[in-house]
This record gives structure tokens, C-alpha cells and sequence, in this order.
């Protein structure tokens, strides 16, 4: 191929970028991070199973739901923000286990507040 015509169609040539150095995973962390997630999902499947409980308890006695539908609704709120915070380029350059970790240790605490809340509350 005509040099100038690999630079009139690609530009000028430049050498390629050295690759990133892999991140090493440490066990410790995936740990955590594991078990950050485990109880978040557990916290977020007890406050919507109980919403949906308490929801349909009170479709059932004819009762207007709107309060109750709150913490449904933030529920996809919350996932939607955690996906915002994992895909913001300084979270994105690190480590998997490290990024999941801190995406975790941001998830864990309002679910687990709520179910603890709602575990009280109903006795």
C-alpha cells in the first residue's frame, strides 16, 4: 500500500498504546465484596417482599396504597444509581474486586437500615 495513502485514509501512523498492567484479584477483597453483595440482596429481597405483602393486604381490605409503594419504587431508583456510580471513569479503572467492594459497601447500608426496620416492625 502507497504510504500516503494509509495516511490520507487512516491519518498518520502512531505507534500502539502499551497495554494496562492486569490487576491482580486479592482474595480478601473478593471476600468482602462477596459478602457486602450477598447481604444487600438479601436486605433489598425481604423489603420488597414485605412491601408486596403489605401491598397486597391492603388492595385486599380496599385501603388506599399510595405509602406503601415507596419502597418499591426505590428500589430501581437505588439500581439505578449504583449502575451511575460503577460506570464514573474512576470507579471503572479499578481492580474488579475493588470496584464491587466499594460498589457494595455503597448498596449495603439503606437496604439492610430498611429490613432491619421493617424485621422490628412486624415483630
Amino acid at each position: 500500500m502507497n504510504p500516503s495513502t494509509h495516511a490520507a485514509l487512516y491519518g498518520p501512523w502512531q505507534p500502539a498504546q502499551p497495554a494496562r498492567p492486569v490487576r491482580r484479584e486479592r482474595p480478601a477483597v473478593v471476600v468482602l465484596a462477596a459478602l457486602l453483595w450477598t447481604v444487600t440482596a438479601l436486605s433489598v429481597c425481604l423489603v420488597g417482599g414485605l412491601a408486596c405483602i403489605a401491598l397486597l393486604w391492603t388492595a385486599a381490605a380496599g385501603e388506599p396504597a399510595a405509602g406503601l409503594v415507596l419502597p418499591v419504587l426505590l428500589i430501581p431508583a437505588g439500581a439505578a444509581g449504583i449502575t451511575a456510580l460503577a460506570r464514573a471513569p474512576r470507579v471503572r479503572d479499578l481492580a474488579a474486586s475493588t470496584r464491587m467492594l466499594l460498589l457494595g459497601a455503597v448498596a449495603c447500608p439503606v437496604p439492610t437500615a430498611l429490613a432491619v426496620w421493617f424485621w422490628t416492625l412486624s415483630g
